[in-house]
């Protein structure tokens, strides 16, 4: 071999060998960025079990399949209500005086108002009021014998507080008393339900809230109006 033909075989090679590393470098590199591509897509897919999910969750409900009663339900009876409790819950136009209830006095006609049913249903119920009246009269009594001096100060004010708010408001029932006692009069001298200054009727619904009253609303605003403005 001649010079001449080793120095053109020599550069030859190095350019064959520089291009065979350059080669396994890119197939390298395309290997790595295939690798991480594959990574990043793995991770941004949903898990297969979110996925099925949502799918099902796309999916319209299925209808809810009803079968016909083979038979109809039976109603369920009604529960006895125990005496004392319909007795209880019965309201105030049920409670019967002389055998006459509200409801039936209120019904009456104007041609009836203060005839013998309606007085005897008016003195049953205020005697009925005043024997109420009394027993609490005497329990209150009962009660104020039973007192006993505390040693606290402190205790001993309060039950004497109580005491005294009890004593006031017995004092109005024993007021009451006393009205109870003029109405009863008027029942028997024919005067109960009119008007003692005008002679009007009083009404029905007036009495039966207030089966004391001597005077009419109008009179009775005419009176208070009077003490509002003169005093007693």
């Amino acid at each position: 071999m001649s010079p001449a033909t080793a120095v053109k075989k020599k550069p030859i090679a190095k350019v064959a060998k520089v291009a065979k590393v350059a080669n396994a470098a890119k197939k390298v590199v395309a290997r790595t960025a295939a690798l991480k591509a594959r990574k990043s897509a793995k991770n941004n897919k949903p898990p297969a079990k979110m996925a099925k999910a949502a799918v099902r969750a796309l999916k319209p409900a299925p209808k809810a399949v009803v079968k016909p009663l083979s038979k109809p339900l039976a109603k369920p009876e009604p529960k006895p209500v125990p005496r004392a409790i319909s007795q209880h819950a019965a309201s105030k136009s049920e409670v019967r005086y002389a055998g006459m209830s509200e409801s039936e006095i209120i019904r009456a006609p104007a041609s009836q108002y203060m005839n013998s049913g309606q007085l005897a249903f008016f003195r049953e119920r205020l005697l009925a009021i005043q024997r109420d009246l009394l027993e609490k009269a005497g329990l209150t009594s009962e009660h104020l014998r039973e007192h006993d001096i505390e040693p606290d100060p402190t205790d001993q004010a309060t039950i004497e507080e109580e005491y005294a708010l009890e004593l006031r408001a017995r004092d109005r029932e024993r007021k009451l008393l006393k009205k109870i006692e003029q109405s009863l009069r008027r029942i028997d001298d024919g005067s109960y339900g009119y008007c003692e200054e005008t002679g009007d009727a009083i009404g029905i619904p007036r009495l039966l809230a207030r089966p004391t009253a001597t005077l009419t609303i109008e009179a009775q605003a005419r009176r208070e109006l009077k003490q509002k403005l003169y005093g007693d």
